[in-house]
């Protein structure tokens, strides 16, 4: 019997839909076909028996699939509960990211210590300026605390320990962690980023951890560190990351998610110099579809041995 993959057209905002196919590894015993998938077509779902998707749709839950494979590692979006109740499995794209997210990551550490962006916007309007916007620095020897050590954590921690930074982290658990130097649980957060010149949040969005980041935790912070968020736009206050940068509480902050995406044109953040902002691209990488098709090649595997989906949320 041929096993249907569908492939949802709100995956192109990370890659073609129509690549995935062409890099998708099928065991070869399976007959297994896949289809482009677009948004408004909701009856297409009924032939499908699993989706490749980046958005969730409650059309999901009408149609009679079997298996839905989330392309981030973030599946916030998703209703567990629904999903478990209707019998639909859930996997996630986690373990993908984590080299990505960790260059992003040291390029925005780069750019703060070097005051590159503000060199950079002295291009766009065609200025001379060599007056650095703040003394520069070198990383090495800087203290970097991340919160979150799964595999973006991880990651992050390998680029800032190869330039030569001190790394602590904070994690529920805290166990050992390669390239970290020491890890606090998160009951010691105030501890850990108090002494840090870069507060990097790398964790999954849940109630525990929303709006994690506020007002007390910014006035925890130097006044010369920076917040950098690759987790979720709602890990983070961000009215009051707003006021931290406006009024020097906090040196700046390197954000790639937001409370509301696309960021609002009316949000003060466009206009704070010591604020770097990315659309959310901090995991884009041009082998994003084939890593994703990787997985879940390796889930459809397993399926045909009777085995447990690759990185089974629900």
């Amino acid at each position: 019997m041929t096993f249907t993959l569908g492939v949802h057209e709100s995956v192109e905002v990370v890659f073609s839909p129509e690549s995935f196919p062409d890099v998708l590894d099928v065991p070869e015993e399976s007959a297994v076909e896949t289809r482009i998938v677009a948004h408004d077509d909701a009856t297409a779902l009924d032939d499908l028996d699993a989706i490749v998707t980046f958005a969730y749709d409650e059309a999901f839950l009408d149609a009679d699939l079997e298996w839905i494979h989330s392309i981030q590692t973030g599946v916030d979006r998703f209703p567990f509960s629904d999903l478990e109740a209707a019998g639909v499995a859930l996997t996630s794209s986690t373990g993908i990211h984590g080299d990505a997210v960790g260059d992003t990551v040291a390029g925005y550490m780069l750019s703060f210590a070097r005051g590159l962006h503000v060199y950079r916007d002295a291009q766009v309007d065609g200025r001379w300026d060599r007056t650095p916007p703040a003394p520069p620095f070198s990383l090495a020897g800087e203290r970097l605390c991340l919160v979150g050590l799964g595999v973006l954590g991880r990651g992050i921690a390998a680029r800032a320990a190869g330039l030569g930074m001190d790394v602590v982290g904070v994690r529920r658990t805290p166990t050992p962690v390669a390239n970290v130097d020491e890890v606090y649980g998160r009951d010691r957060l105030a501890e850990a980023i108090g002494g840090a010149r870069f507060v990097a949040l790398a964790l999954p969005l849940t109630p525990e951890s929303e709006g994690l980041i506020g007002p007390a935790e910014l006035d925890a912070m130097r006044e010369d560190a920076y917040l950098i968020n690759v987790a979720r736009g709602p890990v983070v206050d961000e009215e009051a990351l707003i006021e931290a940068v406006s009024n020097g509480t906090i040196a700046g902050a390197a954000l790639d998610v937001f409370e509301t995406e696309p960021l609002p044109e009316t949000s003060p953040l466009w206009d704070l110099q010591n604020v770097i902002l990315t659309p959310h691209v901090a995991a884009a990488h041009r082998e994003y579809a084939a890593r994703v098709a990787a997985i879940v090649g390796e889930s459809l595997r397993r399926r045909e041995r009777g085995e447990e989906l690759a990185n089974r949320v629900v």
